[in-house]
């Protein structure tokens, strides 16, 4: 028996083998987080882009925008979100009025799968951007995240961005003939 014995402790054939099936769990969760969280980064940026530019686009406008350009500028963030479904993005932009005393008040608001923002309804602007008298071009996008393999990040995940931007003619542009005033 004793024989027996220390011919197993010096026996070394499969060590390697054993350490690979204990390693082989860590490796596999580190190289599928690393994937799902480098797609999560991705369309994290992808909604920052959209909001940036629906929020550009509709600042360039100085005239009349019509319920056709706007379809445009808003199917445009179904470009930049591409490699991800656009269905699962919501895209809204308004159009803020702030008056004398820093009110800010939707004038008017489009979106994209998503709900248009109440027209005349006061909306919460930071301080910094409450210049009396201005108008703002206020862009949100959300997108639901799902990873496609949910081994690391499980569940939905809802990603959002918001732009503000001031309209790049002395007034904003209305909207099917509805100022921003």
């Amino acid at each position: 028996m004793s024989r027996l014995m220390r011919r197993f402790v010096r026996e070394t054939g499969g060590v390697s083998a054993v350490e690979f099936a204990l390693v082989l769990p860590l490796m596999l969760t580190l190289y599928l987080g690393s994937v799902e969280v480098s797609q999560a980064i991705s369309a994290s940026r992808k909604v920052t882009l959209v909001s940036r530019a629906v929020a550009d686009l509709t600042s360039q406008a100085s005239t009349n925008i019509t319920s056709a350009d706007m379809t445009n500028m808003l199917n445009a963030s179904s470009a930049i979100v591409s490699p991800f479904a656009a269905s699962n993005l919501k895209v809204t932009v308004s159009c803020i009025a702030i008056d004398t005393t820093g009110n800010a008040t939707v004038k008017w608001s489009e979106t994209l799968n998503g709900t248009k923002r109440t027209t005349n309804s006061q909306v919460s602007v930071n301080d910094a951007l409450k210049v009396p008298n201005s108008w703002l071009l206020w862009s949100e996008a959300q997108y639901d995240y799902t990873p496609a393999i949910g081994y690391v990040i499980t569940g939905t995940m809802t990603l959002k961005d918001q732009m503000y931007m001031s309209p790049r003619s002395t007034t904003p542009a209305s909207y099917n003939n509805i100022a921003c005033k």
